[in-house]
């Protein structure tokens, strides 16, 4: 008789791995360790996954979509500079914080490398992400510069994985303001990432009124890269 699998197994199974790899890194854990853990045969977990390698894949996509989203659309802002790199600052670090836990993974055993495919996707998308931090034409100081900034956004995520999201954030992103030099620009802004109610009402109104991005971001007291991210400039 065949063995029967509930509809939300798959689910659990990624979430009892990310427990176990976490805890006793990738490495150390088998495959009949999440299957005991879970509650069903290693044939079913092997029915979802053929290996651990695919769970590990399954587990990190919505972090390289986010990822590759999140490149995308600071891609599209180049042709400004200063709003193309805000945009990837803040838009990475945002995915740093939303997936956070399964970076701080990571960091015990480098498990996420041990699928071809996210090493991959993750390589290309952070080597997109260093080019649009280091702006159009860089030389090599700039190209530094946009490293060391890339590194500011996720090490703290990762060691600070359990503190205050919000407090984190802001903390993140001053350091990363003063490295460029431009703390002031950014100085006395709450930076809300997301406009809700009353604020993108304003917002889209300013914007059909015909106000530069620049000018509806002083208004509100955002960021330009904020006040692109909502109207899907």
């Amino acid at each position: 008789m065949n063995e029967v699998v509930p509809p939300d197994t798959r689910a659990r199974i990624l979430q009892v791995a990310m427990d176990l790899f976490a805890s006793n890194g990738y490495h150390a854990t088998s495959v009949r360790e999440i299957a005991e853990r879970v509650g069903v045969t290693k044939t079913a977990v092997l029915y979802h996954f053929p290996g651990k390698a695919e769970i590990i894949t399954a587990m990190a996509e919505p972090m390289l979509v986010d990822l590759e989203t999140t490149v995308d659309a600071a891609q599209a802002l180049a042709p400004d500079a200063d709003a193309a790199r805000d945009a990837m600052v803040e838009g990475l670090l945002d995915v740093w914080l939303r997936h956070r836990y399964l970076l701080r993974l990571n960091l015990r055993d480098l498990g996420l490398t041990a699928s071809q495919s996210v090493f991959d996707r993750f390589r290309d998308g952070m080597l997109r992400a260093n080019s649009i931090v280091a702006g159009p034409d860089p030389d090599f100081a700039a190209d530094v510069r946009a490293a060391q900034a890339i590194a500011m956004l996720s090490d703290p995520v990762v060691l600070y994985a359990d503190h205050a999201v919000d407090e984190l954030r802001a903390t993140v992103l001053d350091g990363v303001h003063r490295l460029f030099g431009d703390a002031q620009r950014h100085a006395g802004r709450g930076r809300p990432t997301v406009m809700t109610g009353n604020l993108l009402v304003m917002c889209r109104k300013l914007h059909d009124q015909g106000f530069p991005a620049t000018k509806i971001a002083d208004e509100l007291g955002v960021s330009r890269a904020t006040v692109y991210r909502h109207l899907k400039v």
